[in-house]
């Protein structure tokens, strides 16, 4: 139950089994799959000596190359097949779809091989980015969809299903698993979702999934985004969940081309569990606690640097050209650590982000609506705090206290709107009318029943150990009733006449409207906690703060112009 392995076999199954000299093809999805599971050495040691896109115009013949073509089953790439082996540029081409090909797809690519260059055709279900062992995304460039009524735009509406239908089932023949489906009840979309997939599972490819039956069928869970708009609202500081937040990750890369001026080798890093020992250590590690780390590991590097200076004898020679490479990468980690840390640092400098961060943190974790509201109303007349800022936390403050103080709610959405700026005032509304109190299933803020309220007092009484990071998501609950069997079927109802004997033993969730590294880090601290349930979380982006209000202005915008 790791996707990224999962991954990582197909891609080494397309390139070991053939020999010589080969081009890789992808799409401009699978270059994302793909590269997240391997890098540029490890490429060329499969003989990969060129990749290229399936929509390249070049027309360069090298039939020297066999191509290998690792492509989504989609009608756009079957036309630029189509397009390719009409006039064929390398000497064979063996084609590996990332998903279920459709019987007429193999029919044109059949009547389209004159040349009979075709050798294999495959499919490998490797349809989602695979970017933490147990995190995977699907990277889905309009992931607003999801919050407009299917009225709205039904042709867009459909692709998005159809889009997260076939990530999800994907995983799972990767997997090799055939899930019990449950859904959240309050979601119209997590529950088309679950019917299309549990209809694509059980019926239109039951063959495909009829893999040898666990005593306890596995879960899949499908949650809508907004259940839990608070987790993509904060701030983090936790090392990966930061990093995205302050620099953004894509891909597993982060570009620092428009922060500061860094040599050009680190312009683009690298930021991968499975390629950076010290980023696996430290991807869930406080800023505090990382900054310490990160001291250490700077005196190692001039520990190691001082030894290789000491240069006598033509041993010690032959010994620092044997350790070299091993002293570039050490040095190249070392400065892409220190370079993003240094350049968090001065963000968080810049916006005030720890006086914020308590702030938004006392509105998601306690209660006190009074002195909630004066810190907000202060920030708001602080000429300095960033609109971005203020537009998260009067958001914050409307998610917590819609119904306690309307009153003084519209008089922080007025105070926002007196000021000239990008984000629009609406913005608040339209949120409390696509996640309000009325429209979530789950106890966001603890306060629904007597158990709730009684572990947030203890743990209030208790104290906290990090004031920033005192804030759980939602899915911390929901997991928490999965392990102990108490996930409720009035609230979670499952698909068909299937029903979970036992606790499930594997768990895969997937977040329609996206996932984020705070939550991906809860599954992964639960995951080693060794409960004997192991959870893969999975979600049509991973959102940060700026992404979640792209897409509420990006659907605030197309529901303004349905109603036009």
């Amino acid at each position: 139950m790791v996707v990224v392995s999962a991954v990582r076999d197909y891609v080494n199954r397309m390139l070991r089994d053939i020999s010589g000299m080969k081009v890789l093809v992808l799409d401009a999805n699978t270059v994302s799959i793909t590269s997240v599971v391997f890098s540029q050495s490890e490429l060329l040691q499969k003989e990969v000596f060129l990749v290229e896109t399936v929509d390249s115009l070049s027309k360069e013949v090298m039939t020297h190359l066999k191509a290998v073509c690792f492509l989504r089953p989609t009608a756009e790439n079957i036309q630029h097949l189509k397009r390719h082996l009409s006039n064929p540029r390398f000497g064979e081409y063996h084609l590996y779809f990332s998903n279920i090909l459709k019987t007429h797809y193999l029919q044109i690519l059949g009547d389209s091989d004159e040349h009979e260059v075709v050798q294999q055709v495959q499919e490998f279900y490797a349809d989602f980015v695979s970017i933490d062992p147990y995190h995977f995304t699907l990277n889905m460039p309009s992931n607003y969809i999801y919050m407009l009524p299917p009225v709205a735009d039904p042709q867009s509406t459909q692709l998005f299903c159809d889009r997260v239908r076939d990530g999800i089932s994907a995983v799972f023949l990767a997997l090799k698993r055939r899930p019990i489906i449950r859904y959240q009840r309050s979601s119209d979309i997590a529950r088309r979702i679950a019917l299309e997939t549990a209809k694509l599972m059980y019926e239109e490819e039951s063959a495909l999934f009829d893999f040898r039956r666990s005593e306890i069928s596995p879960l899949l869970l499908i949650l809508d985004r907004r259940d839990d708009p608070v987790t993509p609202l904060l701030n983090q500081w936790t090392y990966q969940a930061m990093v995205h937040e302050l620099l953004e990750i894509k891909d597993n890369k982060v570009d620092l081309r428009n922060f500061i001026k860094v040599p050009k080798d680190q312009q683009e890093v690298v930021l991968s569990s499975e390629q950076d020992a010290f980023f696996k250590a430290n991807m869930f590690e406080n800023f505090g606690d990382l900054g310490m780390n990160i001291k250490r590991m700077v005196d190692e590097f001039q520990q190691k640097a001082k030894s290789n200076q000491n240069i006598q004898t033509l041993e010690d020679m032959a010994k620092f050209v044997d350790n070299y490479p091993e002293y570039k990468k050490m040095h190249g980690n070392v400065s892409k650590h220190v370079t993003m840390v240094t350049e968090m640092s001065r963000i968080v400098d810049e916006r005030k982000l720890m006086s914020l961060s308590q702030t938004e943190q006392e509105l998601a974790c306690n209660a006190g609506q009074v002195a909630a509201f004066e810190a907000v109303m202060n920030y708001l007349n602080d000429e300095s705090v960033s609109d971005v800022d203020r537009l998260r936390l009067v958001m914050l403050y409307a998610l917590r206290y819609e119904k306690e103080s309307p009153i003084q709610l519209e008089q922080l959405v007025h105070k926002l709107a007196s000021r000239p700026t990008r984000y629009k005032s609406g913005l608040v509304h339209f949120l409390l009318k696509q996640a309000g109190v009325d429209k979530r299933t789950g106890d966001l803020f603890g306060n629904r029943d007597f158990f709730n309220r009684a572990r947030n007092m203890a743990r209030g009484l208790k104290g906290v150990e990090n004031v920033y990071t005192q804030h759980q998501p939602l899915l911390y609950n929901t997991i928490e009733s999965i392990v102990k069997g108490r996930l409720r079927d009035i609230d979670y109802p499952f698909v068909g006449n299937h029903y979970q004997q036992g606790r499930p033993q594997e768990v895969v969730i997937f977040v329609v409207g996206g996932t984020t590294y705070e939550e991906a880090r809860t599954v992964a601290l639960q995951n080693g906690a060794n409960t004997g349930t192991r959870i893969i979380l999975g979600g049509s982006v991973v959102l940060n703060s700026k992404r979640f209000m792209k897409d509420l202005e990006e659907a605030l915008r197309a529901a303004r112009a349905n109603v036009l």
